[in-house]
């Protein structure tokens, strides 16, 4: 098989979204691209930066099918947008209506206008058509572009749907909290649904009221596909959500006890994926039942003497792990922090990512992070940490810390601050996180 179609199991007139308020059938669905694909001007690359993620999905669409490849920016801040359109020139961007991108031609999405009748044959698309370029979130670095053809997309979501035990067409509702133009978003909140027959809620809630009223809205059983950061704010003001549903997270850890917190108060199961930009998709793991992470179908993970690689018939080659883990002998693997983690401070060796999580379980903590700044800035060169903390001080913070961590990690500051420059997957940018302490140092220095 060389191709598959644009989308699996519908009848024209089953709801393939659910749009403010209003059904989208698979009927309306091909119409809208159909129109859309008239419109597009003739470029090879494309800025898809759609908040609404029906209309997302019709551009997604139409530029496959117009042999385009969409550009997926880690956010839509100016300076990204800027970087990602240097790279690629000649460039056009897809935008909501009324919502240009300054400096970028722009073609607005206006769904809903199609009238096209059901097409004899569903588009196909080739397995190895390469239909997106996704980067990498930031945290560790510079952004870096990957190329994702539709087959290891589709091979993804057919994958994590058997994992999941979704069967096609049983029109359980998809909602996400997480940007589509995210690799995770992009694979589970859109890939997924279309896959197999499901309804894609077309909104991103964000914070806990909405994700409830959302979840309410929707009809029989529902996946809310999140992140450790949107679960914990929800489990924090006992949102009460409808029965039925199971929760899919990613982009960061999620802690066991966390976890077993939202499968209490949400009485549904939580899994958990595990993946990065380079690779998409890896493992999955029922969060409560321990460490353990499972390779999905179709991928194989090898660990040698000097590294870990990700083995899958869509990827063109191995793909490096950028975590350490340790695989055993049925393949099955654990994880323990990116490598790019590791710090070394007086012969001492500690992830920043355990340090984290003790940091974050001190009461009273709703949000902090450790910070090593790079050696080649002017910044301190020891380990500092910024901590959301109301009613905390520091000096509260690094009592508790000291029960728990060696004194040579304790850092040296420890800044309470209103919030952290998360990104709308949760994670912190390492650019983000300079300029934070750049801020906090050149307020220093002033007030000295």
């Amino acid at each position: 098989m060389h191709d598959t179609p644009l989308i699996g199991p519908y009848n024209p007139d089953d709801m393939l979204a659910w749009q403010q308020g209003r059904p989208r059938t698979a009927r309306q669905f091909l119409a809208d691209v159909s129109c859309l694909m008239e419109l597009l001007p003739d470029r090879p690359t494309v800025l898809n930066l759609a908040t609404d993620r029906y209309e997302f999905l019709v551009g997604f669409a139409a530029a496959i099918l117009r042999r385009q490849v969409t550009l997926l920016p880690q956010s839509r801040a100016s300076q990204t947008l800027r970087r990602v359109a240097a790279g690629y020139p000649d460039s056009y961007g897809l935008t909501d209506r009324g919502n240009p991108i300054e400096g970028i031609e722009s073609v607005p999405i206006q769904s809903g206008r199609g009238g096209n009748p059901w097409p004899r044959e569903i588009p196909r698309v080739l397995l190895n058509q390469v239909v997106a370029i996704a980067f990498t979130s930031g945290s560790t670095g510079r952004p870096i572009p990957n190329k994702k053809t539709w087959g290891a997309l589709t091979a993804v979501a057919h994958a994590t749907g058997s994992r999941l035990g979704i069967k096609g067409g049983d029109r359980t509702a998809v909602v996400a909290t997480v940007p589509h133009q995210h690799m995770f978003g992009l694979e589970a909140s859109v890939m997924l649904p279309i896959m197999h027959g499901l309804v894609m809620h077309a909104g991103r809630p964000h914070f806990p009221a909405d994700i409830r009223s959302t979840l309410d809205d929707v009809t029989g059983h529902w996946i809310l596909v999140t992140t450790p950061l949107h679960l914990h704010a929800c489990v924090t003001e006992g949102v009460s959500v409808p029965l039925g549903g199971l929760i899919l997270s990613a982009t960061a850890p999620l802690s066991r006890s966390l976890a077993q917190e939202a499968e209490r108060q949400f009485r549904t199961e939580v899994h958990e994926i595990f993946g990065f930009a380079e690779a998409g998709s890896v493992a999955e793991r029922r969060t409560v039942n321990g460490d353990q992470w499972q390779p999905l179908d179709g991928v194989r993970v090898v660990q040698d003497q000097s590294s870990c690689l990700v083995y899958a018939e869509y990827l063109p080659d191995p793909v490096h792990v950028p975590d350490r883990i340790t695989v055993d002998a049925r393949g099955t693997f654990i994880v323990h922090g990116r490598e790019a983690d590791q710090v070394n401070i007086a012969g001492h060796r500690v992830s920043l990512g355990d340090l984290n999580q003790k940091l974050l379980a001190i009461d009273g903590v709703q949000d902090g992070v450790f910070y090593l700044p790079e050696e080649e800035s002017d910044l301190v060169t020891r380990l500092m940490a910024f901590v959301v903390a109301p009613g905390k001080t520091s000096e509260d913070i690094q009592r508790a810390l000291r029960m728990h961590i060696d004194p040579v990690f304790l850092p040296r500051p420890l800044v309470c601050v209103p919030s952290l420059p998360r990104n709308a997957t949760g994670k912190l940018p390492r650019e983000s996180m300079n300029e934070l302490a750049r801020e906090w140092l050149e307020k220093q220095d002033h007030g000295a």
